[in-house]
């Protein structure tokens, strides 16, 4: 039987190999350019998105099913109460990973918007990946 933190850090590092999956689906999409920005966004928003819960889940803090960012930073002000101020502008994500997707209020995203929001997702995985422990990267 696996003991608890075993079965923690194997559910940590499901969080970041899918994190790191949409991640580097948003990078390889950034190179099509405007054809695949919508892509770009979303995915950019996806793994970033799961870079914070991977951290929630490291931390055994519960959250509910969202693609709430600032939420999500939220929760993480209990474990590192300047997180939210250093990821501040990933809240930017947010609409790409639901309200982009669909037609409505918001314009199209441009090549602009996917070079930022890659930016922005990579600030966020580098900030996680610095808060969890080596061994859990692997």
């Amino acid at each position: 039987m696996k003991s608890h933190e075993e079965v923690k850090a194997e559910f940590t590092r499901e969080w970041i190999r899918k994190a790191e999956n949409d991640f580097a689906t948003a990078q390889h999409l950034n190179k099509g350019g405007e054809l695949y920005v919508e892509g770009t966004t979303f995915h950019a928003q996806q793994g970033a998105e799961k870079y914070l819960k991977a951290l929630l889940v490291w931390h055994q803090i519960e959250f509910r099913k969202t693609h709430d960012i600032q939420e999500l930073l939220n929760l993480l002000t209990s474990i590192d109460h300047d997180l939210p101020d250093i990821l501040s502008e990933a809240v930017d994500l947010t609409p790409y990973g639901v309200e982009y997707r669909y037609p409505g209020d918001y314009p199209d995203a441009t090549v602009e918007d996917a070079t930022k929001a890659l930016s922005l997702a990579r600030h966020v995985r580098d900030v996680i990946r610095s808060r969890l422990p080596e061994q859990i990267l692997k």
